[in-house]
Parts: C-alpha cells; structure tokens; sequence
C-alpha cells in the first residue's frame, strides 16, 4: 500500500522544503515531489532522515554488556526510537569473551529476523590502553587472541566497527580485521602521534569519542587528537552533550576536519528514555546520574544520558552549527562512515523510509522505520 507523507517542512539531506509529498512503498521512498496517490497523511512539523547511532551501550534501562539477547537489543532501539533514533549498532564495551559471543549471536539473530534498527554490532574494547580506560573494566583490557579475532570477523554480524589502542594492536592485526569488512576505530588510547599514522595505514577509518579518551595534542607531539584532526579520510565519533567535549573544542575539530567527517554519536547508557531513573549498575560499581550527566563513584565520565535528538539541539545552540548541517551529521555521514549512504541517510526515492517528525525546537514528534511508525501519535 501507497502512504504519501506532506509534511509542513522537509530536509532531503540537502535542503529544506516545504509542504513537499513524499511516497512510501513497502518500507521504501518510491516518490517526491509528486502526489502519488495513496493514502494521505499530513505531518505537522518538519520531517528529516531518521538519526543513525554508531555507539549505542544502552537505553530504556538496559545496557548491552547486562542482557546481550535479542530481547536487551530490541529494549535498547525501543527507547532510542522515542528520539528519532532508527537504525543503530548496539555497543558492546569492555568485557569478557563469552559476552562477547553471547552478543555477537543475539545481533545475528536480530539481523536474520530483520529486526528494524539494528545496522550490525560495536565491540568498543576490550584490546584498548589501560591508561586511557575511562570506565572499561581493567580486568577484562587484553591483547588480542584468535578466539576474538575471529570472532570480530563474523560476516554475519552486518556492520561491525571495533574500537581499539593502535599501541596493544599490531597494524598487521588492523588489516585483518578491515580486511575482513570491520571497520576499525581508534580510541580509548594513549598512542603517539607515529603509532597512530602507523593504525590509518593499516586502514583504520575513524576515532571513538574524539577528545576523550585519547593522548591530546600539544605543541611537540600531537597525540591522537593531533593525527585526527589532520587526517582527511578520517571520521570522528563526537559527543556534543555539553560535558565530554568544551563546545570551543568541538567547534574547532569542525572546523579542522573536512565536511562530512565529524558524526554525532550519543554513547548512551541505560537511563536513556527513562526520566526517573538516577544511577545503574556498571561491572559491580555505581554510575550516578546528575541531571543529564553520569559518573562513576571514582569521578569519572560513565558515557551518557544522550540521545540523538538531543545530539542534534546541542550541535546547533552550542555549537552554532545550521540545522542542516547538524541534521547530516547525525544521519548522512554516519550512513557515510558506514558505506550505507545508498540505502540510508537521505530522504529520497530509493532510499529505506526511515524518517523522523520533528517540532520547532528540535524534539521528537514521530519516527519511522522502513516506513512503520515506531512512535508518535
């Protein structure tokens, strides 16, 4: 069946439009710009690309590590959908293998049933640097084995991003894994400017959280920040919530990087979408939460309370970023990151309908996957 969506306002990916129709079909744009026929719906407020979330630990009450089942991951995209959060790769931080695999098979089966928003699986850990650990449980920081090699190379996965600290992971162990279609991001590392260069040769694609987590740039040695910054390939994950990242900071690492190569990432915990709820279990140890900040009871930042909606309000009052703009970075340049830009990411014929309603200040009025509506009224 034909639904043909007007809307007051439209972003295409490019532009803003207005009072524009757009047709669905079987979870597709097969229209625009036309009437098409159809059943009619008319949309008060503006209608952009549903957000993409490449770092997603938790939500609704849940965190991936706790329940890595099929029913945790679909908790975990119920409470993102409410803000306009459609598609997603659920995050597995530091842990022990057999979560690891536990995982891994809860995302297989979620991609085999086509559960909608689920894009594949990021495993942000556990090879990383125990200097620059944050929160990630010490315990469980390793090399590398084979076990978890080829674990991380599982095909069935979808789209896999591994997190890791170019200076515990060999460049030759980096091309295996972009070898075998992962896409490596660097982080929660206190590499040097050289063992970095030595990582994105090897074809590692983006950094985790820029900032955080990561050897700073200084005057005589750049540090991981420095070698982000500079590369032009490159994309960098960014949290715009106010407390990982100085908005001056932010503002410049868009000004230094090429258009297109800084995404919104949320690195959301379980109390997203849930407004009562003030602190959680992490490995044994509390994380409070602080009106929209967490941190664990050592003071350290513990991920967020984050959504993308949230993400993208931020990008434009705090950073002075255009609307347009802010609405790209959370939805074509992660599709971009990910090599899905011909399928998500735009609101265009051809593209998957995964579409947000949005009022005039930003938030959330309704989300669409593959052309079902998942919330709203």
């Amino acid at each position: 069946m034909k639904t043909t969506y007007i809307a007051e306002r439209l972003f295409d990916g490019e532009q803003f439009h207005h009072n524009v129709p757009l047709s669905v079909v079987d979870g597709h744009i097969v229209a625009w710009n036309t009437l098409a026929g159809g059943r009619e719906v008319r949309l008060n407020g503006t209608l952009v690309p549903g957000f993409i979330d490449v770092q997603v630990n938790g939500g609704g009450g849940v965190l991936f590590n706790d329940s890595p089942t099929l029913a945790g991951i679909a908790a975990i995209v119920t409470a993102h959908a409410r803000f306009g959060t459609t598609a997603m790769l659920p995050t597995l931080i530091t842990d022990r293998l057999e979560v690891m695999e536990r995982a891994a098979d809860a995302v297989a089966e979620a991609l085999v049933k086509g559960m909608p928003g689920v894009l594949g699986i990021h495993f942000e850990g556990p090879h990383l640097s125990v200097p620059k650990k944050g929160v990630h449980p010490q315990q469980h920081i390793r090399r590398i084995g084979e076990r978890e090699l080829a674990l991380l190379c599982r095909e069935e996965l979808g789209q896999r991003v591994v997190t890791l600290a170019p200076e515990n992971v060999a460049p030759e162990v980096i091309r295996a894994l972009v070898d075998s279609g992962a896409r490596v991001c660097l982080g929660h590392s206190n590499a040097d400017y050289d063992t970095v260069q030595a990582a994105l040769a090897a074809g590692a694609s983006g950094f985790t959280h820029l900032f955080n987590a990561m050897s700073p740039l200084t005057s005589r040695e750049p540090g991981m920040v420095g070698a982000a910054l500079e590369s032009r390939e490159t994309w960098c994950g960014m949290i715009v919530d106010g407390h990982h990242v100085h908005p001056a900071a932010a503002r410049i690492a868009i000004a230094a990087k090429p258009k297109g190569k800084i995404m919104l990432v949320t690195d959301a915990m379980p109390p997203v979408g849930q407004e009562q709820a003030s602190s959680f279990e992490l490995f044994g140890s509390r994380v409070l939460r602080q009106g929209d900040r967490l941190n664990a009871m050592t003071g350290e930042l513990a991920g967020c309370v984050l959504d993308m909606a949230g993400a993208v309000q931020n990008t434009v009052a705090m950073l002075g970023v255009a609307q347009a703009e802010a609405i790209r970075m959370a939805t074509l340049y992660p599709a971009e990151f990910l090599g899905l830009a011909d399928s998500i990411g735009t609101l265009k014929p051809g593209m998957r309908a995964d579409m947000v309603l949005l009022d005039d200040a930003g938030k959330c009025l309704g989300t669409w996957m593959a052309g079902v509506q998942v919330f709203g009224l």
